[in-house]
């Protein structure tokens, strides 16, 4: 039997989409940082796992994330007619097959997406099936992507296995936010980045969990999260500044 082992990933692109809650139509929203089922549905994607298939095999390997930029939100507006000037097709359709109309000559929607974000996330199990995945995004069946099919990946997607857990992984990886993020910002030796990860005492409730990616039966349930903030090392040096503002007040 093969030991444990993490495997770290680098979610990184100009638009990121991780949908945390039942999409619609009209409106797709975005969570502020990857979601389990949406990294499951990544090394699916890679591994070539049937949509129809149990995703548990990945599923059931312990989730960590980091966020390393945290980017901002980019509202999409977004209005569809058709050219020829007839009601808009709806994607159901009746008993012979055909799709049936939406009734309306335009739909508007609205889809939210994370631009410039940059996240480590952390997939903890056995090293034989981890070295399988990590092979896979390196050379994967089926295109990647972050969220959603119009936010490819850049690269390194996979940053390779690491020993240990998915919260000691986190806490040693490198800071790989971009310079100019990093340049932004006012630091020291290190600085707080927000984590988080599966935990059977965590304070927090996400859902998230896969457990069918068929599409006319997706289902997910319920994960217990732990969240914190990780120091993690900045490469500059340490000046001694240490900011207190309690400190003015004498305490």
């Amino acid at each position: 039997m093969s030991s444990g082992a993490v495997l770290l990933l680098r979610l990184a692109g100009p638009l990121q989409s991780w949908g945390d809650q039942r999409a619609l139509v009209a409106r797709r929203t975005s969570a502020h940082q990857p979601t389990k089922s949406g990294v499951v549905g990544l090394v699916c994607a890679a591994v070539r796992h049937d949509r129809d298939a149990s995703p548990a095999r990945y599923a059931d390997l312990r989730f960590g994330v980091r966020v390393d930029q945290p980017g901002t939100l980019l509202r999409d507006y977004r209005v569809v007619s058709d050219f020829r000037g007839g009601d808009i097709l709806s994607t159901t359709v009746n008993a012979k097959g055909v799709q049936k109309s939406t009734g309306n000559a335009t739909n508007e929607s609205v889809r939210y997406y994370l631009q410039d974000a940059v996240f480590v996330a952390a997939l903890e199990g056995e090293r034989s099936l981890l070295e399988d995945v990590d092979a896979a995004l390196r050379s994967p069946v089926y295109t990647l992507s972050l969220g959603r099919k119009c936010c490819p990946p850049s690269l390194p997607l996979t940053l390779g296995l690491r020993e240990g857990t998915v919260e000691s992984a986190l806490a040693a990886e490198e800071w790989h936010a971009r310079p100019q993020y990093r340049r932004s910002l006012k630091t020291g030796a290190s600085v707080a980045l927000d984590s988080s990860w599966d935990s059977p005492t965590g304070e927090h409730i996400l859902h998230d969990q896969p457990v069918s990616f068929d599409p006319m039966a997706r289902r997910f349930t319920t994960r217990q999260v732990h969240r914190e903030h990780l120091p993690v090392l900045t490469g500059k040096p340490d000046d001694g500044n240490v900011h207190d503002p309690l400190a003015l007040l004498g305490w």
